[in-house]
């Protein structure tokens, strides 16, 4: 082989390479745990509906998913996490709606959440339900803003966060109800609804997930959900809109995403794996107990939802005057 030959041999050589390596990569992954960050505490919708996923993807991928906690920040510091990691297919997200509302809550955000975070799929939607502690006199929406009329500035709600979806519901719920009450920030719904029991806050508009026990055995009382449909789990329960509070319609989706950077072969994996988990009948029960919706789709189609939500919450953000540095 004369030295023309050898070069033009090496040449192709190296050209293939690249071509063939991720392939290679991806058949070996994954090789070790896989890390699903929720960004709240445990015991909150996030938290739950990660480790019904996370368990079956063990199944699925033949290693550990584990799923880890990183709160703070109203789910930020999560995702902020995760956008900044290795793109190796090892650390995933579990996002939510409150990361499109972020966007525009927060004026400065180390990370793009379109850009710099790859969707995977939606999992599931759980509406959110406007719950009060029993000693709250009221029975109805409307005996509520009553109360909260009667008294500006000191019913007092809860959210998992400044700036989360549970937040923005509840100034949409001031704005239309024409009432004035008092935001009070949790770092989760767990630690939330602890105080909603004890009686240090007399309302919330959690997702349905995480007080449906509490609403069963009595201990919390059940006014209306956000969404414009009743909740499966609890058919009794008007909406909002039909409450008074016409055209109200706000839920919260939850959904898994990767460093954008993560390779499309590994991307397609998790995809189809946790689209087969979603459609199965054991995981349809699991969500339906807890009042979730299992939804599944593309990646195209949760970037779809992501960028009409942050357009819908930017107005909102705008008119509620709600700004966090």
């Amino acid at each position: 082989m004369n030295r023309i030959t050898r070069v033009a041999a090496a040449c192709a050589l190296a050209a293939a390479i690249p071509a063939t390596i991720p392939a290679a990569w991806a058949q070996a992954w994954p090789a070790r745990p896989v890390n699903l960050i929720v960004p709240f505490p445990a015991g909150g919708t996030t938290d739950v509906l990660a480790r019904a996923l996370g368990q079956e993807l063990s199944k699925s991928l033949g290693q550990p998913v584990v799923v880890e906690n990183r709160p703070g920040a109203g789910a930020t510091l999560g995702a902020d996490h995760v956008a900044k990691a290795k793109p190796d297919g090892y650390t995933l997200l579990m996002g939510a709606v409150h990361h499109t509302i972020a966007t525009s809550v927060y004026r400065r955000l180390g990370y793009d959440f379109q850009k710099d975070l790859a969707p995977i799929t939606v999992v599931a939607v759980v509406p959110n339900v406007l719950v009060v502690n029993p000693q709250v006199p009221a029975k109805t929406v409307q005996e509520l803003l009553a109360q909260a009329r009667a008294q500006p500035g000191k019913l007092a709600y809860g959210s998992n966060g400044a700036g989360t979806g549970q937040h923005l519901i509840g100034a949409q719920f001031e704005s239309m109800g024409g009432v004035q009450l008092l935001h009070v920030p949790y770092k989760g719904s767990g630690p939330l609804t602890t105080d909603l029991l004890g009686g240090q806050i007399a309302m919330s508009f959690d997702t349905v997930t995480p007080v449906l026990p509490h609403i069963k055995a009595g201990k919390l009382r059940a006014l209306a959900v956000t969404t414009a449909r009743r909740s499966v789990a609890l058919p009794d329960v008007p909406t909002l809109d039909e409450a008074g509070l016409k055209g109200f319609d706000m839920g919260t989706w939850f959904g898994v995403l990767a460093p954008a950077a993560t390779p499309r072969e590994v991307l397609a994996r998790l995809g189809a794996d946790m689209n087969r988990i979603i459609e199965s009948p054991q995981f349809r029960r699991k969500m339906e107990e807890i009042g979730a919706e299992p939804i599944g789709g593309s990646p195209e189609q949760m970037a779809r939802q992501i960028r009409d939500d942050t357009d819908r919450f930017a107005r909102l953000v705008k008119d509620a005057k709600v700004a966090l540095d």
